[in-house]
């Protein structure tokens, strides 16, 4: 059986999360060992995915509850 990845079984490949890819100070673009900087969302040939720079969207916040929800 296959195993399912983290981000699904197709990742469309970016420069902000390939291993030859590092942020700018800024964070606003990418410095690719091949190209120089370029957009996060930009990708060559050499895409190399790195799971570990991949940021996971955010939790949503859970509902707030009171006290009566809670009676019978």
């Amino acid at each position: 059986m296959a195993r399912k990845k983290l981000f699904g079984n197709y990742i469309d490949p970016a420069c902000e999360y390939c291993e030859r890819g590092r942020k700018t100070k800024d964070g606003q673009m990418v410095l690719c060992e091949r190209y120089g900087v370029v957009a996060p969302y930009f990708s060559c040939r050499k895409f190399e995915y790195a799971p570990l720079k991949r940021v996971p969207k955010g939790i949503r916040p859970l509902p707030s509850y009171q006290k009566k929800d809670f009676e019978l």
